[in-house]
């Protein structure tokens, strides 16, 4: 016999086998968390087809004119605030900021110098000066009063008598200048010359930081932390001041915009919550809150614009929700009434309608039963729950984790049963019991 009859007559009666059989069946009921359906009163809702708007969005344009060095963004890139989309050319600025930058470089020196008044050296050097000046002064003047004495005697003519006049007048001048020399070495700077020069420095500065204002123009960044859906320059293109170069949108929190006819509009508050679904992602379900309520109708329509905001999903794969999307969301509008609620964990969603899987508890024995699927449809949601209308009703237990893998009839164990507004947490659930 070959050897792929060998392993067909060894597979076949395993493969004879029935679908319960030991050896394909599930080892033990499924381990699953419940929790309890609640009954409320809550707003009658209403849905609303919308579109999926980004939180923020800036088209950002040019501050100056100049030529595209750079553009190192494409569309559908992710950027952080402050991140460069687009770099104008700086060569000539940045020489001329050179140029200023040394002058002010001078100027603050010059200040400095100003500032720190003469030094010791220099008013010891005047002090010398002056000194001997002082003696040269004084010898003159003596000379002076000997020569005058002989001058009355007629031992000494006029011509003889003028020069040591004359010699003795230009010493007391010569040790007057060096007098007030050592006087403005001791006292510095006149304040108005140190303000002077702190008004040519300030003056310089300010060349200086526009030259710099005008290189950060020159660059071209993103405002916020953001995608980019636009692009509206090349490299080497030349922009003008105002010109477009690309569009940024926020989308960590994206934005639906419902239009409230005006007799509903009085039941939507602000912080409300709100049940969003969005057909393209079937399988997942959004919360929004109710952050504004724009007091302005449309004239035609009467209706009032109502803004909800969603946290959205942001992955190496872009946001999960994307700006254009359709949503509809919904508001609770009406009158209240008793409505069912089940924690959103208990939904699982990718089919034709939304399943709860209801747990058919054995008797005598509440930890363990029969998984049901329930179909429903969903309303407005309650904080951490949402409602639901179907063949349920309130006490049932609902299964909030370990319902991804459950399949109709599945025997189940109850591991732990949870209040229906707690904390959301992973859907899994460990088997082990304590």
């Amino acid at each position: 016999m070959s050897g792929f009859r060998k392993l067909f007559a060894v597979f076949l009666p395993f493969c004879l086998l029935p679908a319960g059989h030991g050896a394909f069946a599930q080892q033990g009921p499924a381990s699953v968390a419940v929790s309890p359906i609640v009954e409320r009163d809550l707003a009658a809702g209403q849905t609303f087809v919308s579109t999926i708007m980004p939180y923020k969005s800036a088209t950002i344009g040019s501050a100056v004119d100049g030529r595209v060095a750079d553009f190192p963004v494409n569309e559908g890139d992710a950027v952080k605030k402050g991140q460069p989309l687009a770099q104008l050319l700086t060569a000539t600025i940045e020489l001329e900021l050179k140029a200023e930058e040394a002058e002010l470089t001078f100027g603050k020196a010059e200040l400095e110098e100003l500032e720190n008044g003469s030094r010791p050296e220099e008013i010891e050097q005047a002090s010398a000066v002056m000194l001997a000046a002082k003696a040269a002064m004084d010898y003159q003047q003596t000379r002076r009063k000997r020569l005058n004495e002989l001058f009355t005697r007629n031992a000494v003519n006029e011509d003889e008598m003028q020069l040591v006049v004359s010699q003795s007048v230009k010493a007391e001048q010569m040790f007057a200048e060096y007098r007030a020399a050592h006087k403005l070495a001791v006292d510095g700077p006149r304040p108005e010359r140190i303000a002077q020069a702190r008004a040519r420095v300030a003056v310089q500065q300010a060349r200086v930081d526009k030259l710099k204002d005008q290189i950060k123009k020159h660059t071209i960044v993103s405002p916020f932390d953001g995608f980019v859906v636009a692009e509206h320059t090349e490299v080497g293109q030349w922009v003008k001041q105002g010109e477009l170069v690309a569009q940024v949108v926020a989308l960590h929190e994206v934005e639906i915009l419902a239009h409230v006819l005006e007799n509903q509009v009085p039941h939507v508050k602000i912080g409300m919550s709100v049940h969003v679904e969005v057909p393209a992602l079937p399988q997942q379900l959004f919360t929004g809150t109710v952050v504004r309520v724009v007091p302005q109708a449309d004239l035609r329509s009467r209706t009032f614009p109502v803004k909800v905001r969603v946290e959205n999903e942001i992955s190496e794969d872009g946001p999960l929700l994307k700006s254009g999307m359709l949503a509809r969301a919904t508001l609770p509008t009406g009158a209240k009434r008793r409505a069912l609620l089940v924690p959103k964990d208990a939904l699982v969603l990718g089919g034709p309608s939304p399943v709860v899987y209801v747990v058919d508890t054995a008797q005598g024995n509440a930890r363990t039963g029969k998984a049901r699927p329930v179909p429903v449809r969903t309303g407005v949601a309650d904080g951490r729950l949402i409602q639901v209308e179907g063949e349920l009703s309130r006490g049932q237990l609902v299964v909030v984790r370990g319902n991804e893998r459950l399949r109709p009839g599945q025997e189940v164990s109850v591991v732990e049963e949870l209040k229906p507004d707690a904390e959301p947490r992973a859907k899994a659930v460990n088997s082990t019991r304590d």
